[in-house]
């Protein structure tokens, strides 16, 4: 997710010192050092064998549809999305979001194994709608942007320059129906410290702030609804599966007050973060730690079910509730 940045102070003379392989210092990159990044991203896993397989394994009662391709190779990128196919008229409805940063495998694993594993549980109580694998580019680049050096999870605007994100919107637009609940799976890694953070800085022209990357999972809520005990549900179904992070010193996780055990919250609309993308009563970011010595590859993506579990379960409980 990312701490909000704070100024960094330069070197002598007031010079930055270069932190990052492209661009300026002090520079943001023009057309040509985004360039120079695409060039060198390269495939090291295939979103075909590991994502667009496990969706045609998926039984009968799940519909997978197409809702869009992404311009760089659309026969290569399908985005698909699934739903339950008996939506029942009365039922709400729920979405959950998966790789809206590609590089952060278990928000795409940890959707699909709840699609094999738990979503049948709620087939008839809730009309589902997964979106497993927002940018399937950055999946196999293993890149928290898109191939223009975008940040899919910034850019759920109006006139979105993300290709991912408009593709969820209009899905989210064109199936006309209000939302009770969305979950959107992320991680935080090691590598937003030693590489995406700098890289962000260095593409904006700005000094990279060191971080601290937290040790566990947390969510992130909405300042402007932040449903505290929609968080606590998903934290305590987490706690089942894995450790919960901690807050630091100053009593922050990533930058941000902890304002319950494992919670924090961001302004998800004006951030442009999918969070905010549905206006549903109950949201939630998740935030898994897979870089932890005390957390599995398969433990993080039980830590995403269960969280989806856990939301699911709340919005069902307080569904008809003010």
């Amino acid at each position: 997710m990312w701490a909000l940045s704070r100024p960094r102070k330069c070197g002598k003379n007031g010079a930055m010192k270069r932190f990052y392989p492209i661009g300026t210092p002090g520079q943001p990159w023009s057309e040509q050092e985004r360039t120079e990044w695409f060039s060198r991203q390269t495939r090291r896993r295939s979103y075909a064998g590991e994502v667009l397989t496990s969706l045609r394994r998926l039984p009968g009662t799940m519909h997978v549809h197409q809702y869009g391709a992404l311009p760089i190779d659309r026969e290569r990128y399908p985005l698909y999305a699934v739903s339950n196919r008996e939506a029942g008229e009365a039922a709400p409805w729920a979405l959950v979001t998966g790789g809206v940063h590609g590089y952060e495998t278990s928000g795409v694993q940890g959707a699909l194994a709840f699609l094999h594993s738990a979503a049948a549980n709620y087939i008839g109580r809730l009309n589902f709608v997964v979106a497993p694998c927002v940018s399937p580019w950055g999946y196999e680049v293993i890149n928290r942007w898109n191939p223009r050096a975008i940040d899919p999870n910034r850019s759920f605007v109006a006139d979105s320059p993300a290709e991912e994100s408009a593709a969820v919107m209009a899905l989210v637009a064109g199936l006309g129906v209000k939302f009770l609940v969305h979950i959107d799976l992320h991680e935080t890694t090691d590598s937003d410290e030693n590489e995406f953070r700098p890289a962000l800085a260095a593409r904006d022209g700005k000094a990279f702030e060191p971080g601290h990357i937290p040790d566990g999972f947390y969510t992130v809520g909405d300042t402007e609804n932040p449903q505290p005990g929609f968080q606590a549900a998903i934290i305590a179904a987490v706690g089942q599966v894995t450790h919960i992070a901690p807050a630091d010193q100053n009593g922050e996780i990533i930058g941000s007050k902890v304002v319950q055990p494992g919670v924090i919250n961001y302004p998800c609309k004006p951030l442009g973060l999918c969070a905010g993308v549905t206006d549903a009563r109950f949201t939630t970011t998740t935030e898994v730690y897979p870089d932890s010595p005390q957390a599995t590859p398969e433990q993080c993506n039980a830590a995403q079910v269960a969280a989806v579990q856990g939301a699911f379960d709340y919005a069902l409980a307080h569904a008809n509730q003010p």
